[in-house]
């Protein structure tokens, strides 16, 4: 039987978020039922709100989260009932090129739940990012859920579900940063602040936090990053550059999405180093670069796809390591919020005044 319950609602583009009663259907073959347990309150989500992702409104807000299994359907086994789980929002799907290949962390056929969620006067919902976490439950495809070790904090479990995953992974799955390496991040929000964090644990040894924020910075220093460099005062590319016997970094993870940090992050390497994108832009900005430049510096431009992670075998690691007090994924949020207070976390986040929000349910 489909089942009401409360949900943070965007109606319209720029409009403050709402909560409305939702209507969750049983799951159907493939899908499961997730009761949310935390939620992180992501850039993402405001970018839906704001209508910087599509204008399929009304959108379902929430991805960046943790639950229990509460029912499945037809032909899951992936997760049974009562799993403490990740929700992803890349359920691969075995049968593209990609995963064909032996590839899956870039399956270019990821999928969703295929029922609809809906208002009680039967308007169709889109879940962001296909899970639609701000929701005492959510329906969802059973291969976006991770079972995890359930005695991980859902405040902090739930983080790998997008922006921590995003920028661990930058590090180490897409950068390949390793032992000894020399690395720098522009821009230390969550996932430049979670790249630190990736470096650290791949064994770099020199790791350079850039900012304009000197709070940043600080929460950086003590995630990891061994120098600071704060790009309002000095000019960045040069700093890392001094940082690194004149050479540049081996790797350069750009967590920031602009023209400009980008250029900064594309010269600060060494040569034959490597350029991370992590950063989103948005559809209108361009960069322009000399070609020349391009050829003889050598090394590898790449952007980074959720970092690049394949949650099976990601998200249980991470969570390994955080139970054995390697990874501190609880240095990740800021403070726990309740359902009603999502439209004042995206203020504060506007305003950098947090790593993360998190709704508790």
């Amino acid at each position: 039987m489909a089942q009401q319950v409360q949900g943070v609602i965007a109606r319209a583009k720029g409009e403050p978020v709402r909560i409305e009663t939702i209507v969750v259907p049983d799951p159907g073959p493939g899908e499961a039922v997730v009761k949310i347990q935390a939620c992180g309150v992501c850039h993402t989500d405001l970018h839906y709100r704001e209508g910087g992702i599509n204008d399929d409104f009304p959108f379902l807000l929430g991805h960046e989260a943790a639950g229990v299994v509460e029912s499945v359907g037809e032909g899951v086994t992936e997760v049974a009932v009562g799993d403490f789980v990740i929700l992803n929002w890349r359920a691969v799907c075995g049968q593209c090129r990609a995963c064909l290949r032996g590839r899956p962390q870039y399956c270019f056929d990821t999928h969703n739940a295929k029922q609809k969620m809906t208002l009680t006067d039967g308007t169709e919902l889109s879940p962001a990012l296909g899970i639609g976490a701000f929701a005492e439950k959510t329906l969802v495809a059973a291969g976006q859920c991770t079972k995890v070790d359930p005695e991980a904090s859902p405040a902090a479990a739930g983080l790998l579900g997008c922006g921590v995953m995003a920028g661990i992974g930058a590090a180490i799955n897409t950068g390949n940063v390793g032992r000894g390496d020399s690395v720098a991040v522009i821009g230390c929000g969550g996932v430049g602040n979670a790249a630190v964090v990736g470096a650290r644990l791949a064994g770099a040894a020199r790791i350079i936090a850039v900012d304009i924020d000197d709070k940043k910075l600080e929460t950086a220093k003590g995630l990891g990053a061994t120098h600071t460099v704060n790009s309002r005062s000095a000019d960045p590319v040069e700093a890392i550059r001094e940082l690194t016997g004149g050479n540049g970094a081996d790797v350069v993870i750009e967590a920031v999405g602009r023209p400009e940090t980008y250029e900064q992050a594309f010269y600060a390497r060494d040569l034959a180093g490597t350029v991370v994108l992590v950063g989103v832009p948005t559809p209108e900005m361009k960069i322009e670069l000399p070609l020349l430049d391009v050829f003889g510096r050598g090394g590898a431009l790449k952007s980074s796809w959720y970092g690049d992670c394949l949650p099976s075998r990601d998200f249980p690691m991470l969570i390994d390591l955080y139970r054995q007090g390697r990874l501190d994924l609880d240095a990740f949020v800021t403070e726990t919020i309740a359902l009603e207070d999502v439209e004042k976390a995206f203020e504060r986040m506007h305003h950098g005044d947090v790593l993360r929000s998190v709704v508790m349910f």
